[in-house]
């Protein structure tokens, strides 16, 4: 059976309670009757269970022609262990109390970081306990309970106020408030109707409704969160290299540094062996790394967790360093900046026959705008015209033929061999400049009339927008809309500045011209065009209502189509990643003015450590380091309510 740091360092502790009665009883010259018989039995037990992970990991490293952190602790208690043993056979005074009180308070430190890595897994196994245990499906005509893992997408669930929704899907019929906190982080209700999406967990706090199941089982969002925050918390971040470097020069270094003070104490200043050897041991206790170690780890995983009860999910420990790091965030337009729902405000021309020819060509168009002419058109009760031979001309528009005339819709990218009025050109000026986006619709070669659509923005970009720029971060807009519709949002919500015009296959081209400025850019972005600029990106941020494939291409997701949480996510990273620099600094100024203090430096003055109270000193700064990360739960975070 394999033991935990807890389970060993309770054996050892307890293994060590007589030799820490005889400690305390000692100056007055009581002796435990076969103090070394038990003692050498209670220590040799607790290096055979609780020290021999150590053991095993720096005989390890050794065949490796390498050191550890776990190689100190090894060569100093297996010290004080065989030295004690060769002076009980000899008659002298032993030291098994160092080997064990070493063992002891190393241990205390991992089971500090074991607890706290157990709280992290019990807190994601709470989240998944959330999870409904049975849904109501409609099956043959009726409502009947299943269990959660027999629900399929297509499935047609119905919820009743105070019950949870069991997975993700789109309601179909009724309205009622939900309490999503538990999956987004965000404490207000939301309102939810026909049409919109329900995420899995939630509760349904009012009225009644039906919707269709989408994502199931591993597929829905709060399994995603979860495997997301498992990933992080286990990955590596490149700081971490930085720890195993020093590691791997620090142990030969600090064996070194203990083979000197033994023999500068025995050789030159006059001590006896025990007394240099108990200087040498003190050095290579206090100085054994482990809080170096726990730093990155212990950070990252409370830094990962936080993040995830707010609604942003970091996906691994190299993207905390590249935060700390950007001086320019990037955005999409469309979706991201502004609600990404454009409406038709504006129809000039024969308004019937230009809505049928426009609604004809965009039924069968993916672009963001068709749905608002479609939808005018169905509002208007226009039929679409019928329509062959349809084309869709990349970052320009659609093209199709209507009873033989090649009719099209798109943007003025279309207009290079196309004529238009110069009526119709002033009109389309003046809508650009309401921050309009103006499509033109034209038959055989001929601008016949205009469409203005315009999405504004979220309610939430003004206020993001001004929170980065207060954190000294230039803001730039990055949009395949036309320069005066965008540089109109990007006023509104107080951009800097704009790339406008810009084609799905050249947005990471743009990203990698601001690097190549010397620039550190995040993108923000939730599209399947936004793809390759958030993979290309230093810091990729995809916004949770995106696309599948934007969400992968993120190393930051938000579960919040809020742009308030890319300053969530912004600072929660970066804070995190500061404390993972500050437990390193704590981590190395206990082993910088420890060993001098250890190795006698001080002795002659009467400040000395044994090999006990340097383990208790080096358990001490695991500790902090482990007490450190743990307040990255207390630290404050922009709009954070948790």
């Amino acid at each position: 059976m394999k033991l935990t740091n807890i389970k060993r360092f309770w054996i050892s502790f307890i293994l060590a309670i007589p030799m820490a009665i005889q400690m305390v009883t000692m100056p007055f010259h009581w002796m435990m009757p076969y103090y070394n018989e038990v003692a050498f039995i209670t220590t040799t037990i607790i290096m055979l269970i609780s020290a021999a992970p150590y053991w095993k990991s720096a005989w390890g490293a050794f065949k490796k022609h390498s050191a550890n952190m776990n190689t100190l602790v090894a060569v100093g208690t297996a010290v004080a262990y065989l030295y004690s043993i060769f002076a009980m056979l000899t008659g002298r005074a032993v030291y098994f109390e160092s080997a064990a009180f070493v063992t002891v308070f190393v241990l205390l430190g991992d089971a500090m970081e074991e607890k706290m890595h157990d709280n992290a897994s019990n807190a994601l196994a709470k989240l998944m306990d959330l999870q409904a245990k049975d849904a109501e499906v409609l099956r043959d005509g009726k409502y009947v309970k299943v269990p959660l893992n027999e629900v399929k997408p297509g499935d047609t669930i119905r919820v009743k106020p105070g019950e949870k929704v069991p997975v993700d899907g789109v309601i179909l019929t009724g309205t009622s408030t939900l309490d999503e906190s538990m999956v987004t982080g965000e404490s207000m209700p939301v309102t939810k109707k026909a049409g919109d999406e329900v995420v899995g967990s939630t509760i349904n706090t009012t009225g009644t409704f039906t919707f269709k199941a989408t994502k199931v089982g591993s597929d829905t969002m709060l399994s995603q969160i979860v495997d997301l925050v498992k990933k992080a918390q286990t990955s590596h971040a490149p700081i971490q290299n930085l720890t195993d470097k020093i590691s791997n020069i620090f142990v030969p270094a600090v064996l070194i540094i203990a083979i000197l003070t033994f023999v500068i104490w025995y050789a030159f200043l006059g001590a006896t062996a025990v007394e240099a050897m108990l200087f040498a041991v003190a050095v290579i206790v206090i100085a054994c790394p482990c809080a170096l170690g726990l730093a990155t780890p212990t950070a990252l995983m409370v830094g990962t967790a936080r993040s995830a009860k707010m609604g942003v999910l970091i996906k691994n420990g190299e993207v905390l360093e590249e935060v700390s790091d950007l001086d320019t965030v990037v955005f999409d337009k469309t979706g991201t900046i502004t609600v990404g729902k454009p409406q038709v405000t504006d129809v000039v021309g024969d308004k019937d026959k230009v809505l049928a020819l426009a609604a004809g060509l965009e039924e069968s168009s993916e672009h963001p705008l068709a749905s608002a002419i479609v939808k005018k058109a169905e509002e208007d009760k226009i039929a679409p015209s019928s329509i062959s031979d349809f084309k869709a001309i990349e970052g320009k528009g659609v093209q199709a033929n209507v009873d033989k005339h090649l009719a099209f819709v798109g943007s003025n990218r279309l207009l290079d061999h196309v004529a238009i009025s110069s009526d119709l050109q002033a009109k389309a000026d003046q809508l650009q400049s309401e921050a309009k986006t103006v499509v033109y619709v034209g038959l055989d070669n001929e601008v016949i009339g205009l469409i203005a659509i315009q999405d504004i923005p979220k309610s939430s970009s003004r206020e993001a927008i001004s929170e980065l720029k207060k954190r000294g971060l230039k803001t730039i807009m990055l949009t395949g809309d036309n320069e005066k519709v965008a540089q109109a949002i990007a006023d509104e919500v107080g951009i800097d500045q704009v790339i406008a015009g810009v084609l799905p296959t050249e947005k990471a081209d743009h990203i990698k011209a601001l690097q190549n400025e010397g620039r550190k850019v995040a993108f923000v972005g939730d599209g399947i065009n936004d793809a390759p600029a958030l993979s290309t990106a230093d810091v990729g941020i995809a916004m949770g209502s995106g696309t599948d494939i934007a969400i992968d291409s993120g190393g930051i997701v938000l579960v919040q189509n809020d742009l308030r949480c890319v300053v969530r996510a912004l600072d929660i990273s970066k804070k995190t990643f500061n404390r993972i620099k500050l437990n390193l600094f704590w981590a190395l100024i206990y082993n910088t003015i420890g060993i001098p203090i250890a190795a006698g430096l001080f002795a002659e003055v009467g400040f000395q450590l044994s090999p006990e109270l340097a383990a208790l000193a080096m358990a001490f700064s695991s500790v902090s380091v482990v007490t450190s990360s743990l307040l990255l739960n207390k630290t404050k975070i922009a709009g954070a309510t948790n």
